[in-house]
């Protein structure tokens, strides 16, 4: 039927999967729990192994209202996908409700990456089709935030290649292969998965500002 949850992904008026919606999930998995057990110390160069052992959990610049990176934007809040235009999209948006509305856009007009990107909190992202899966390239992030809640370090050469595929209606899965020779001795790949909100689902307000003290002074 129309609304079982398993029927197939939507299609647009030019061929290619319609990825739109309000979205939960697909980057809040921790990647020491999507790899087996101990892979990631045997991925880590010896100077990250170090600098993520030393970290505690309010050392996240996240927690300080930073941006997440690319794979933190759909995280623990609510998130939404736009194709612009909707039709031969030569853009797509990922809104994020946490952090002060954060967001992050990837080129589909076939441009190339700059020969060097000034690194920036979500990096320089390409995206093409093939097939049904919209596949996004990645460089040019900083070294600000951590790839995860768990405090995965990189480093400026980090690139990214996600595969975002609708295997049906209300879901939406993302292979991620990481590549960092400054921090990891080989790529590899992780998987998310996120789920489609209700039909009137809606990102909310939420505001979040580095070093916010407004009202502090009031509790003196």
């Amino acid at each position: 039927t129309k609304d079982a949850p398993n029927r197939p992904a939507p299609k647009l008026a030019d061929g290619t999967v319609d990825l739109s919606g309000v979205w939960t999930g697909g980057g809040d998995a921790p990647i020491p729990r999507l790899l087996k057990p101990g892979e990631l110390d045997s991925l880590l160069l010896p100077w990250a192994k170090q600098k993520m052992a030393s970290l505690k959990e309010s050392d996240d610049p996240y927690f300080n209202c930073m941006p997440g990176g690319p794979l933190r934007i759909t995280g623990g809040f609510a998130w939404r996908l736009v194709q612009h235009p909707t039709v031969n999209a030569t853009h797509v948006f990922m809104l994020q409700e946490g952090n002060a509305h954060t967001f992050r856009q990837i080129f589909m007009d076939g441009r190339k990456h700059p020969d060097d990107p000034s690194p920036t909190w979500y990096g320089h992202s390409i995206g093409r089709w093939e097939g049904n899966t919209l596949v996004i390239d990645t460089i040019g992030m900083n070294d600000r935030f951590w790839l995860d809640s768990a405090g995965t370090p990189h480093t400026e050469q980090l690139h990214m290649v996600e595969r975002w595929t609708r295997t049906d209606f209300t879901t939406l899965r993302r292979d991620v292969t990481i590549e960092d020779p400054g921090t990891f001795t080989k790529p590899f790949t992780v998987t998310y998965t996120a789920k489609l909100g209700t039909p009137d689902s809606e990102i909310l307000e939420y505001i979040c500002i580095e070093n916010n003290q407004w009202g502090e002074r009031d509790k003196k």
